[in-house]
């Protein structure tokens, strides 16, 4: 997958979040195909884009990371949705775990530890 490129999906409700993201995202050679700020769009434009990774907030206002995860996994199997928490939120990404996300980072965002999620999230895919 390594010379393949990546193509990523960002939820969060906050744009500043998201910008953050995206250059984390970017500087690691994925390209951000699109970005939903809401668990309710976020199933809807995962189904448009197909991304091959997903970075979920936990919380947001309308529907929460962990049931948005938890929609997108049950119509596609093989998402892989990475969970994007705040200290403190430990409960609800076992909870998001369980829902089928395969991996977490925590906020504030360091691109040394998406880079180490990503890679993760990488070495599973290609032993689908």
């Amino acid at each position: 997958m390594s010379d393949m490129h990546m193509r990523a999906m960002i939820v969060d409700d906050s744009v500043i979040a998201v910008a953050k993201l995206r250059v984390a995202l970017e500087s690691l050679g994925y390209t951000v195909v699109g970005s939903a700020n809401s668990g309710v769009s976020a199933q809807d434009l995962y189904r448009d884009l197909r991304p091959d990774v997903v970075t979920m907030d936990i919380t947001m206002p309308d529907l929460d990371g962990v049931t948005a995860t938890r929609r997108i996994v049950e119509e596609f199997p093989d998402a892989a949705v990475i969970m994007v928490t705040s200290h403190g939120q430990e409960r609800m990404v076992m909870d998001a775990l369980k829902a089928g996300a395969v991996g977490y980072v925590f906020k504030p965002i360091k691109a040394e530890a998406l880079a180490a999620t990503l890679a993760k999230v990488q070495a599973r895919l290609e032993t689908l």
